[in-house]
């Protein structure tokens, strides 16, 4: 008996070493990795996930963190009541012009090649312009003094406001990366609600593509 029992014993703890040191390297390289592996994106995702809520519910029109495009206001939606503060520091509120057409648009940044195609084509519009009674709005990320700057040189007869921070552009879904903002532009009806939406602008023609979607 004692005979048969020791070789029975030895051969149940070699056994039971091998699947102990089999336990030990898949835990090292394969079953700790990836249940370390497999744990961190549940624990990343809920705070992930959470900020995005709070992120949309404070503002859906704020570029998200990883570069999505906002979702962009469309024909018939209300016009945000921002609070224009043009360069020469006359603030208005945009609710304040009911019963006006109003032309916000939103450009990447002063004196630029683009930038000052769309401005002169609005300037040398601008007796259309009042005779179709549109208030124009320019607004880019660049401060007042660059503002007055570029409206100088080029005799802009319409306000450029700075959005600096981006909270306008925020407004109006429009996305933004630091001071430049996507060039987009919308027309904002008599009663307040968004009457014409361009989110390509072609700077050479938007002039006139304005004065044709007023009528």
């Amino acid at each position: 008996m004692q005979r048969s029992t020791v070789p029975s014993l030895v051969s149940h703890l070699v056994a039971a070493l091998v699947l102990g040191a089999v336990a030990l390297g898949c835990g090292q390289s394969g079953g700790a990795a990836g249940s370390s592996a497999s744990a961190q994106p549940s624990s990343a995702s809920g705070p992930a996930s959470g900020a995005s809520a709070q992120a949309k519910t404070a503002s859906s029109g704020a570029a998200s963190s990883d570069g999505a495009k906002p979702t962009p206001l469309a024909v018939g939606d209300t016009a945000p009541d921002v609070t224009l503060q043009a360069a020469d520091g006359k603030p208005v509120k945009l609710g304040s012009l009911a019963g006006k057409l109003v032309l916000v648009y939103f450009y990447p940044k002063d004196d630029t090649p683009g930038c000052t195609i769309e401005a002169k084509g609005i300037r040398d519009g601008w007796t259309k312009f009042q005779e179709a009674g549109i208030e124009v709005y320019g607004i880019s990320g660049q401060g007042a003094d660059s503002h007055k700057a570029f409206a100088d040189k080029y005799s802009l007869p319409f306000p450029l406001v700075p959005d600096e921070g981006g909270k306008i552009a925020d407004a109006f879904h429009v996305p933004h990366k630091g001071e430049f903002a996507s060039r987009q532009s919308f027309l904002i009806g008599k009663d307040g609600k968004i009457l014409k939406v361009w989110l390509e602008v072609d700077p050479s023609a938007h002039a006139d593509a304005v004065l044709a979607a007023a009528h």
